[in-house]
């Protein structure tokens, strides 16, 4: 049964309120009464709301309706401008679930210049992927070793090492090529990460900086050669 008119200008109303609880119990509502009209208004909310628990209860509530009802509006919002559209919409892809979700995991997204939009894209990828093409996705992720701060890195490790054995291929592909010493930790790190799925991303990248320190340390021939051109 949908709603009337009153009760969608209601949720509209509270989901611009100041107030960061009253805008998350219109969401919680929204989620527990699940109605078809309150999908666009949901979706529209994610892409400018402010506060983290807010667009995570938003999400929620649109994994509450009918994905029949949400996808094709969650995939346009993929394909948006709006940074913050764009990575909330492939958020809750990956916790509705489906597989049409698919469709919104181009290489274009998944490399997107934005950093958030790309890591909302790496988490759903590694949880819509269909069998068969998780070695073309690792490939694409194995391409970015290096990429970002510390947060952006460990969130592409942690994509790799759900791939499993196609995430390990494409990294050990990654470390034969010609890589910077940063993609080189990186790729290091993440290496261990899948060996030993308990070890942490700040202790993997020390233990990768120790190694791709030594490995570039000056040989002792090195430093007699030196010594013979003075």
């Amino acid at each position: 049964m949908t709603m009337d008119s009153r009760s969608v200008g209601r949720l509209q109303a509270l989901l611009q309120d100041a107030s960061a609880s009253t805008r998350m119990q219109a969401a919680l509502t929204a989620g527990s009464r699940p109605d078809p009209t309150f999908v666009g208004i949901l979706i529209d909310r994610c892409a400018i709301e402010p506060d983290f628990t807010v667009r995570d209860t938003l999400t929620w509530a649109i994994t509450r309706h009918d994905p029949t009802q949400t996808m094709p509006l969650l995939l346009e919002a993929a394909r948006s401008t709006p940074p913050q559209a764009r990575s909330q919409a492939l958020h809750t892809l990956s916790k509705v679930g489906a597989p049409g979700g698919w469709e919104a995991i181009t290489p274009q997204t998944l490399t997107d210049p934005d950093d958030e939009v790309a890591r909302a894209a790496w988490r759903a990828a590694v949880v819509l992927v269909p069998r068969g093409v998780e070695p073309d996705l690792a490939q694409t992720l194995a391409a970015q070793l290096g990429r970002g701060d510390r947060d952006v890195r460990r969130s592409l490790s942690r994509a790799l090492v759900s791939l499993g054995e196609a995430g390990a291929a494409a990294v050990d592909t990654a470390l034969a090529g010609d890589l910077s010493d940063e993609a080189r930790t990186h790729a290091l790190a993440t290496l261990r990460m899948v060996e030993d799925p308990e070890e942490g991303f700040d202790a993997a990248t020390f233990e990768a900086r120790r190694i791709v320190a030594l490995r570039n340390a000056p040989t002792i021939r090195d430093t007699d050669h030196g010594r013979s051109a003075t």
